[in-house]
C-alpha cells in the first residue's frame, strides 16, 4: 500500500477527480483546502503586508491506495495536472505500513 499526496491549483481539481474515477478500483480521495507558496525566487515584498500574503490557494489530494494503482494514479495526477506554469504543484509518494477501513466491519490490512 501506498499513500499518495498532492497539492494543486483549485481549478485543476475537477478534471484530476474525474479521471481518477476512471481508474478500475480507485479507493477514493480526501481532498482539503490549504494555502502555500512555492520554491521559485519571487520578487522582493514591498512591505509586511505583502509578505504575509505570499500564499495562494491550493488543494491537497491524499489517498491510499494498492502498490498496483500507484502508477496509473501518478499518470493522471502528473498528465491532467501539468500545465507547464510556475504553480502547477508537487506530487509524492510514501509507503503505508498498515491500514485500517473503518466501516461495518473492521479489516485490517497487512501491507
Amino acid at each position: 500500500m501506498k499513500e499518495i499526496k498532492a497539492v494543486i491549483p483549485p481549478q485543476r481539481l475537477p478534471k484530476i477527480r474525474s479521471a481518477l474515477r476512471n481508474i478500475k478500483g480507485f479507493p477514493g480521495m480526501t481532498v482539503s483546502k490549504v494555502d502555500g507558496c512555492g520554491h521559485h525566487v519571487a520578487r522582493p515584498t514591498q512591505g509586511i503586508r505583502e509578505e504575509l500574503t505570499d500564499y495562494s490557494p491550493k488543494v491537497r489530494v491524499e489517498m491510499v491506495c494498492p502498490d498496483e494503482l500507484v502508477e496509473g494514479v501518478l499518470q493522471v495526477l502528473v498528465e491532467v495536472g501539468h500545465t507547464g506554469q510556475v504553480g502547477d504543484g508537487i506530487v509524492w509518494v510514501t509507503s503505508v505500513e498498515r491500514m485500517v477501513r473503518l466501516s461495518e466491519q473492521v479489516i485490517v490490512i497487512e501491507c
